[in-house]
């Protein structure tokens, strides 16, 4: 704990910004403009809304006619390939905004899939440098399922680096730690959610909110091993859950959260530090999977929110297929 603190005329978003590196969570560019965020994250939720706008059209007839001149000969192939390609010119129009990286997701079907993961981030990083954005400015996010974490490894030894996404336990950030994951973001709110409708609960007090309490944990626990995955709190419900996060390494906010924090002037303590800390990296744990697949199991929490969001990201990803796949179809019938 550190008594550093911000207060007086200081909003907290500029508070928040001395201690920790702020992301902005949204796919709308507008949004990201606005607060001209570190870096930025999108999945295929916030694409699915932002290309219900008619002003990404665009973006989505760019991909269109990309899938059917690149994707073969196969239309699967090229709506396949189309997909991919909205995504791409989504997150490079991020990267012309903030100064940091942007992360793109690879497809929730592929969540068991390591050879799956493997080639669709290296197609993104391929797609991502044809509009001329190095592979140093994309995060690819992976699920931290065991297959998504090796994934992972994989990737960090060829040099893409990676997002490990619906996070929840221990278990999973020792994991990816273990593989040399470049960021991790465990999901505060969805830890919450759970915890709140097992106990009966509307609500907690920030000090006493279980994602605040996991995130507190697997921060301080990589800190204490030397680790140099980045952890970056996501899925938030309340400010009250960024605030009691203040000095991790990144949070990832939506844009109605941080319209918050910028409203707010009351004082902001940093609450996560290294002061003191000295990293022992023998202390570090090394889990294999069936160790793993056990301390996962054991935890119904994470257990429930990993195998339901790797369901829900699929539900919006086919939401977004549906989209593109109409307008893929009016494109060919126009020509």
């Amino acid at each position: 704990m550190s008594s550093n603190g911000v207060g007086g005329d200081v909003d907290q978003y500029s508070a928040l910004s001395k201690y920790t590196a702020i992301v902005s969570d949204t796919g709308d560019l507008d949004a990201i403009r606005r607060f001209v965020p570190q870096d930025a994250t999108t999945n295929p939720s916030l694409l699915y809304q932002a290309c219900q706008d008619p002003k990404y059209e665009p973006f989505v007839q760019d991909a269109i006619a990309y899938g059917k001149k690149h994707g073969g000969a196969n239309v699967e192939e090229q709506l396949e390939l189309a997909i991919d390609r909205l995504f791409i010119n989504i997150g490079t129009e991020i990267t012309k905004i903030v100064p940091g990286v942007v992360s793109t997701e690879v497809d929730s079907k592929l969540s068991f899939d390591i050879p799956g993961m493997v080639a669709k981030a290296r197609r993104f990083i391929s797609l991502y440098k044809e509009k001329g954005v190095d592979k140093s400015r994309v995060l690819v996010k992976l699920p931290s399922t065991w297959e998504g974490i090796r994934a992972g490894e994989i990737l960090e030894k060829e040099g893409i680096h990676v997002n490990m996404t619906l996070l929840f336990s221990m278990p999973q950030a020792i994991a990816c730690a273990n593989a040399g994951a470049t960021l991790i973001s465990p999901f505060v709110g969805r830890i919450m959610d759970w915890y709140a409708k097992a106990e009966g609960k509307k609500s907690y007090e920030p000090q006493d909110d279980p994602g605040v309490k996991s995130v507190t944990q697997i921060y301080n626990y990589y800190k204490s091993i030397g680790c140099k995955t980045i952890v970056m709190g996501a899925s938030f419900r309340n400010r009250g859950e960024i605030v009691a996060l203040a000095g991790c390494d990144k949070l990832t906010i939506s844009p109605k959260l941080l319209d918050e924090l910028k409203a707010s002037k009351e004082p902001l303590v940093r609450k996560l530090t290294m002061d003191n800390v000295k990293p022992d990296p023998s202390k570090a744990r090394v889990l294999t999977e069936s160790q793993f697949r056990w301390e996962l199991n054991e935890d119904p929490m994470a257990t429930e929110k990993l195998a339901e969001g790797v369901r829900n990201f699929g539900i919006d990803a086919m939401k977004l297929e549906k989209i593109v796949r109409q307008k893929f179809e009016q494109h060919s019938a126009a020509q």
